[in-house]
Parts: structure tokens; sequence; C-alpha cells
């Protein structure tokens, strides 16, 4: 089963060195890998053309190309006509050895799967036990902390038991982090774009929404949530990667607010196109809720400046959907 693996880069060379590296001593290595570059320095070019590995091919992308959506699908229109599966990979992971040959062969076991997502094992701490503290979530098994808005948000009446991976009507359910590193397979409508798999036969159908520009907050979930329409989606937790959330590229804490709630809304209503009454309060209710949480981050967190302006934009963003509400793309 061959496949290709895209990496969209933008001014982390040395991050994305680190990720190659990996690459190279996989027990399954990828019949091409498409590096597309959308940097302003030739730092990660230089750096290639210091560097050998096999298979590489590398696209500097122009301005205009620019952005995580665009350099996606920049790269799905180059991938060889002859393999089977396209995999992404963020510049800011490292994979464990045996990470595609589980990936992969995810596939084989399930062979409805339009899509696989791999399993980051490095944000979040589990442990085997039957036994639930009221401040642990458990699933399958396992136990982790539970995060102070989920708690806030139970006691609220704002959380219901949707399983990790699938979105509850009023949307803001819990992400894929919530499963256990039980090396089980689930079944989920969303994985993450930067440690995903696809066939490659969806992408006659779908590509990377335009709406999602720039640095393309949620554009994942919104590709997950249409392809989920269309078939199954599953993520393998034995294929174990780590991610390590270079800073350098990221968009300034106003604009990720801003894209936290208008990108958040955006994706509830491409699986819900007309939620009921209650749904639409409980999702205005969440995002208030975070959004005075990170107000209260000013005076909680250490990086003061950034829950303030993450706060403004989270504020900005909920009042602009009042007069200006994003066209959903079906």
């Amino acid at each position: 089963m061959n496949f290709s693996l895209i990496i969209c880069t933008y001014m982390r060379p040395k991050a994305l060195l680190s990720l190659l590296e990996t690459i190279a001593v996989q027990t399954l290595y990828p019949n091409e890998i498409i590096i597309v570059d959308g940097s302003t320095n030739d730092e990660t070019k230089e750096l290639l053309i210091q560097n050998i590995f096999e298979n590489l091919t590398y696209y500097k992308v122009t301005p205009e190309e620019r952005g995580l959506t665009k350099q996606r699908n920049f790269g799905i229109e180059r991938v060889r006509t002859d393999v089977d599966f396209v995999c992404f990979l963020d510049d800011d992971t490292l994979l464990e050895p045996d990470y595609f040959k589980y990936l992969i062969g995810t596939y084989e076991t399930y062979p409805e799967a339009l899509a696989v997502g791999g399993y980051i094992i490095n944000e979040v701490t589990w442990k085997l036990s039957e036994e639930v503290q009221s401040d642990e979530f458990y699933y399958d098994g396992w136990v982790r902390k539970e995060g102070s808005r989920f708690k806030l948000r139970k006691k609220l009446g704002l959380l219901d038991n949707t399983p990790p991976g699938w979105m509850p009507r009023f949307s803001n359910g819990r992400p894929v982090s919530f499963l256990p590193p039980s090396n089980k397979v689930y079944p989920v409508e969303q994985i993450m774009g930067g440690v995903a798999s696809y066939r490659k036969e969806i992408f006659n159908e779908l590509s990377f929404s335009k709406y999602f520009e720039g640095y393309g907050l949620y554009e994942d979930a919104d590709f997950s949530l249409r392809l989920a329409k269309k078939g199954k989606i599953y993520i393998n937790t034995a294929a174990r990667l780590e991610h390590h959330h270079d800073v350098a590229g990221r968009p300034n804490q106003f604009n990720y607010g801003k894209m936290v709630t208008r990108n958040g809304w955006y994706v509830w209503r491409v699986k819900y196109k007309n939620p009921s009454i209650i749904a639409r309060l409980k999702w205005n209710a969440i995002a208030i809720v975070l959004m005075k949480l990170r107000f209260i981050n000013v005076f909680t967190s250490s990086k003061k400046i950034e829950a303030f302006t993450e706060a403004i934009g989270r504020c900005y963003g909920l009042l602009t959907l009042i007069f200006n509400k994003p066209i959903i793309k079906r």
C-alpha cells in the first residue's frame, strides 16, 4: 500500500529537520515526501540541500499560495498517481519508529476507513484505573485529570456524555486527546489534520476549505466533519507521536481568540445546519464562559498579556457573529 506524506511548513527549519530525522528511521517509510514551504526566507530550502532524505520533493510556494489550507491543497495536487493514501504531519511533531506501520496498517484491519488519525502521547498523563476521583475523567479503563474548563461546564450543565472525537449538538465536545493510550482503534468523526491520513480518492470530491486562510484554525475539524458524512473515520492510539507546539509561525493571541470563536461557530454549523434553540443557547453560553475564563487568566496566569489579548479576540469574534456570520461552504 503506497502512501505519500505532505508536510506544510512555515519558518520552522529546525523543527522540520527533527521531524524528518524521526521519519528516516520509520519501519514503514513513505513512498513520497512532499515539503510545501511557505517561509519568507530560504532557511528551510538550504537545510534540505544540506540534509538529504529519501523520496523527498521540496516546493516553495508564492505569497499568494501561503497558508495551511492553501499549502495542503497545493501538496495534494502534486501527489503521485500510484499512491493509495495521503498522510499529513505538522512540522513540529516527532514520530515513534512504528508510527506509519500502525497508521497505514489500520486500513487493512478496517477496509471501510476513509481516514485514520495518529495519537499524540506527550500532552496528557493517563493511568490505568477503574476508580475515578472527582477531578478525573474516565474512559475505557483509563483516567486522566479533568480540565478546569470541563469541570466548570459540567457544573453549569454545559457538558454531556458525547464520546471524545464526536461533536455534541451544541458543539464544544471533548477532543480526541480524551481518548486513552490503550493501543486500540476508536471510531470518531474528527481527527487532527496535523497527524492525519486519508484515502487518496476522497480528494476527488473534497478539498480543504478556502474559508480557513492563514493559520487555518479548525480547518481539520471542518474537513473531518464533511468526510464523516461519507464514511468511517478512526484514530489508532498505537500510531504514536509527540507534538511540541513550536511557537514560530503562530498568529498573535488576538487573532487566535477571534478564530477560536468564529471558526468554532463555522465548524459547528457544518455539522448542524439548523441547531435547536437550546443548542444555540448552550453554544453561546460556552463561548461566554470560556471568554471569561481567559479574562480571569489575566490575574492567575504568568502570561497576562497573552490571556488578555486572546480574551479580547474571543469577545470581538463573538460580537461579529451578530452582524457578520460566516457563509458555510458545504
